[in-house]
């Protein structure tokens, strides 16, 4: 299912949870969250919406949080 504050930017989720195994370096997230957008523009208007306010301030006050946009094939 795609939360409601995806939906109208058509998104879906390619990563969300599952265990994590660092192979190399060292950075080992907690969680990791990967989202795929049509485009960086897609995403970065889906990051200021009004309709992703709400859960962003939530998630920003709850944890600490690295977030990246990546340009992609």
């Amino acid at each position: 299912m795609v939360p409601p504050t995806l939906a109208p930017y058509g998104r879906r989720f390619l990563v969300r949870g599952g265990a994590i195994e660092n192979l190399e370096g060292g950075w080992n997230p907690a969680r990791v969250v990967v989202l795929e957008f049509d485009s960086v523009e897609r995403a970065k208007a889906w990051w200021g919406s009004p309709e992703y306010a709400d859960a962003k301030a939530l998630r920003q006050a709850t944890a600490d949080t690295e977030m990246i946009v990546v340009a992609g094939v």
